[in-house]
């Protein structure tokens, strides 16, 4: 019952915070340095996670690829939480 739980409850959170990451991406490509609003929040959100995968990726011009490599990672996350509690 918790293991479900705690596996639903992952899955969700991946599953929230793709969709958020992702309106995070788009949005850069219209407003690359928001003020305030909904821009703003995004990337308060988004930035706890982005920031550490920035400091150790090699820098790129004019491409981020931390979003990328936090998908990925997000989806590693939500494969070994589904492995683990699952089976």
């Amino acid at each position: 019952m918790l293991a479900e739980f705690s596996l639903n409850f992952i899955n969700l959170f991946v599953f929230i915070f793709n969709i958020v990451l992702l309106a995070r991406v788009l949005m850069s490509w219209f407003e690359p340095n928001p003020k305030g609003g909904f821009g703003a929040l995004l990337v308060d959100l988004t930035e706890p996670v982005l920031w550490p995968i920035r400091k150790v990726l090699p820098q790129t011009p004019m491409i981020d690829f931390a979003p990328l490599v936090a998908f990925l990672l997000l989806q590693l996350l939500a494969q070994f939480a589904n492995n683990l509690l699952a089976g």
